[in-house]
């Protein structure tokens, strides 16, 4: 049996901002009334968080929840326990609609840090990432470049990047490149 490896296998690009290899993170798509009790139970179970605000992330040491839609969230678990973590919100809310899906291999994960990281990002995609605009635990999607992807910021300053796996390595390129030209000086 094959040992499970990040997408990127470690890769870094160094620089004032560090593009980096985020390593495996469990990922489940959790799809539903994000309003009723028996979801905000569940996640609460699963994710140690209670259900995020509209484009929030509520995210500790990999573990947490991050609204994607008015009926959507992507529960961030550890890597060994997403498997078991999609049966178990599958299990709370049986006879309830909803969908809940290990999407952890199907997405690649990035970490963008550094002083200029938000002009890195801010270069790539049509979202105000200015300090007055998105603060710590903010969280969108949007596109960079030409990928779907969502974002957010943790409590450190560092970004947080996730996006399909068949544009994982455009999106840590362009990054990487935008990295590599540095900041342009506007935040």
């Amino acid at each position: 049996m094959s040992e499970p490896v990040s997408f990127y296998k470690g890769r870094v690009a160094k620089g004032d901002v560090t593009v980096t290899d985020a390593g495996l993170q469990g990922m489940i798509t959790l799809r539903g009334d994000l309003s009723n009790a028996k979801v905000k139970a569940a996640v609460k179970k699963v994710a140690k968080v209670a259900v995020p605000a509209q484009r929030k992330a509520e995210v500790t040491d990999g573990r947490g929840a991050a609204w994607m839609s008015p009926d959507e969230l992507l529960i961030l678990v550890p890597y060994a326990e997403a498997e078991a973590a999609a049966a178990d919100l599958s299990a709370a809310l049986a006879g309830q609609h909803h969908l809940a899906v290990n999407v952890s291999d199907a997405r690649a994960y990035i970490r963008v840090e550094g002083q200029g990281a938000r002009e890195v990002l801010a270069k790539n995609a049509p979202v105000d990432l200015s300090p007055a605009a998105f603060a710590a635990k903010d969280f969108r999607r949007t596109r960079m470049g030409q990928a779907a992807a969502a974002l957010w910021l943790d409590d450190t300053g560092a970004f947080h990047v996730v996006c399909f796996r068949s544009v994982g390595d455009y999106l840590f390129d362009l990054l990487a490149q935008s990295a590599k030209d540095g900041p342009v000086g506007v935040f």
